[in-house]
């Protein structure tokens, strides 16, 4: 329920962070990283309405591609023009007005920018990680979440990398190295999570 100044909802014990799904995908091999983000964007939309349906916090977390001047209205702006490769990806998962944002201007999401404040403000223990590229931000931000003592979900279908090699090599670490549950979206049962994440009050995640 939102509240009186907008905010939605006022607490959380689950989010679910997008990672640079907001991408004019202007760089080198930006076609292979295409080819792989297309299919994933498609389930990451489905993913996100149903996640919506739960009343859980969306959290677009997204690269500012350099330009300090912008804001992430200009962002979704110049990356839905037709002129961006990016725009087919980036028209898909426009954020909606409850949704929240932060922009970025490294690889994770926690690097210097407010997301520690907003992941406590909404009382988090748990992360959702969804977008791009899974090797690269998706991992960097699921380091500095599990350093946090976040637990963190990647669903392997809602993020990709530039080649499927990547993709699963990234997942592989994740599980290995930060105990990611690799859940896929379609299994996710939201009733499950949202109590698993109430449960986890002590600060630290034991891992069996």
């Amino acid at each position: 329920m939102s509240d009186s100044n907008g905010s939605f909802p006022h607490s959380s014990a689950t989010a679910l962070l997008l990672i640079d799904v907001i991408n004019d995908l202007d760089f080198p091999d930006a076609d292979a990283m295409l080819e792989q983000a297309l299919p994933m964007a498609r389930r990451l939309a489905e993913f996100k309405r149903r996640v919506s349906k739960n009343s859980i916090p969306a959290i677009y977390v997204n690269d500012n591609f350099g330009q300090w001047r912008s804001d992430f209205r200009a962002v979704v702006k110049h990356c839905t023009d037709p002129s961006s490769r990016g725009a087919p990806i980036a028209k898909l998962l426009r954020p909606q007005e409850e949704d929240y944002f932060v922009l970025k201007a490294k690889h994770s999401g926690f690097y210097h920018t407010q997301l520690d404040l907003l992941v406590n403000y909404l009382q988090v223990r748990t992360i959702v990680l969804a977008g791009f590229t899974t090797d690269i931000c998706v991992l960097f931000t699921a380091s500095d979440a599990y350093l946090r003592d976040l637990e963190i979900v990647v669903p392997p279908d809602c993020s990709a990398a530039d080649s499927v090699e990547h993709h699963e090599g990234a997942l592989e670490h994740m599980e290995r190295v930060l105990h990611v549950k690799a859940i896929p979206s379609t299994e996710i049962d939201f009733t499950e999570l949202l109590q698993s994440s109430h449960d986890a009050e002590q600060p630290a995640i034991e891992v069996s």
